[in-house]
């Protein structure tokens, strides 16, 4: 079997949409072309229909109820939604400062949410992880107090693929405060890992279709409607849209790829199974014969098709130049324009330095064995000739005559 070139190993970034999804959407850009909110004519009464059984779709995936889904225009509306409607709704049951609680790793639409909180007066706990990457529920625990509305932790995290203890993190929260709300970013880790929000005990959480094979432009927030229900304070006003909660037209083309996307994961188990092996191939290919790679993140309790390494003496961004032929990257694609060291990988205990030699390779349904035998073969040849370049400038620049001692000598 010949490889065909580049090869994508970037699906934490995005996905590929699915060939079914395609086909399932295309119909509703052309005949089926109505306005879920038109409720006068058959037109408008097939998008509706349309929209609902991508509701039930997404819902049968989180184990919540169809009336639970809020469509948004993709995880960063819906963690923003999560987190300033429930803290600016709950903001009076806080008898002093209001106070939330997230963890440094956040994804930055969760921690830039937070930050906007802090300038409306605010509190906000930013947890460290361990050097795994993990919070503990004792030390989410010690975080809440009287006055937190809302926890925010992620289920699995976008650059180091490390997977949280979220049904513990939840309980530790109920038990410090029952009345604190938890909200989970779920992007990364819906339809990859087993996720039931009714056995997770969540009260809101936030997917996104396009890093499931589904299209850009939709997400979701799932909202618990049973006692007590949980209350929102919209962000967008108009039309009164997802009970008030999200005004606006919706993408029913989008919405309808969402729900197929959404099913097509339902049997996850074997694929997750699969992209374990050929991520743990792909580590033990780089290594062999290769010291100084670092994995960053825990390995035990990791997305299974998340690998995150770090290479001594290697520049980031010339590696990342060096491998033309394979998408990788050296962090999440939305931080990707700051020229900064992963705040990732700073918050679990990474020097600058080995930050900045970091590449994150996200395998997902497409890649084999093949491509990841001819990933890691090009990893190493290229780390093992940009340490001889380093070596050779270090040896270069420690042969100079210091010139500075040279004159103090005179």
């Amino acid at each position: 079997m010949s490889l065909t070139l580049p090869i994508y190993l970037d699906h934490h970034s995005t996905t590929p949409v699915d060939e079914r999804v395609v086909a399932a959407m295309l119909p509703y850009f052309t005949e089926k072309f109505g306005n879920a909110a038109s409720k006068n004519h058959v037109f408008g009464w097939t998008a509706e229909a349309a929209v609902d059984r991508g509701r039930e779709q997404l819902a049968a995936l989180l184990g919540g109820s169809p009336a639970e889904i809020v469509f948004t225009s993709g995880a960063t509306e819906a963690n923003n939604l999560a987190i300033k409607g429930a803290a600016r709704f709950y903001r009076d049951r806080a008898a002093d400062t209001p106070h939330l609680v997230t963890v440094q790793t956040e994804h930055k639409s969760v921690l830039d949410s937070c930050v906007a909180l802090e300038r409306e007066g605010f509190r906000v706990t930013y947890l460290r992880p361990d050097a795994d990457g993990l919070i503990s529920p004792a030390q989410l625990a010690e975080a809440v107090c009287a006055d937190t509305l809302l926890v925010s932790v992620m289920f699995a995290n976008n650059e180091i693929g490390v997977v949280q203890p979220i049904a513990a993190l939840r309980a530790a929260v109920a038990e410090a405060n029952a009345k604190t709300l938890f909200h989970c970013d779920a992007v990364q880790g819906a339809g990859k890992l087993p996720l039931d929000v009714a056995e997770i005990g969540v009260d809101l959480l936030s997917i996104s279709a396009h890093k499931m094979y589904g299209p850009k432009g939709v997400g979701a927030l799932w909202v618990r409607r049973s006692r007590p229900r949980v209350r929102l304070e919209p962000m967008i006003h108009g039309g009164g849209h997802e009970r008030g909660l999200r005004s606006g037209t919706l993408p029913v083309p989008l919405i309808v790829g969402f729900g197929v996307a959404c099913e097509l994961c339902a049997d996850y188990a074997a694929e997750a199974e699969r992209l374990g092996d050929l991520r743990d191939r792909l580590l033990a290919a780089i290594s062999d014969g290769l010291d100084g790679v670092f994995v960053n993140g825990s390995m035990a309790s990791r997305l299974p098709g998340n690998l995150n390494l770090s290479f001594a003496d290697v520049d980031g961004e010339a590696l990342l130049l060096s491998l033309r032929d394979v998408a990788v990257s050296s962090g999440a694609a939305c931080s990707s324009a700051t020229a900064e060291p992963s705040y990732v990988l700073r918050a679990i205990g990474r020097d600058k330095e080995l930050a900045h030699s970091s590449l994150r390779f996200g395998i997902g349904r497409g890649n084999t064995a093949e491509e990841i035998d001819h990933v890691a073969e090009l990893v190493r040849a290229s780390v093992a000739r940009l340490r001889a370049v380093h070596a050779a400038t270090r040896g270069a620049s420690d042969s100079e005559p210091n010139n500075e001692e040279a004159s103090v000598g005179v």
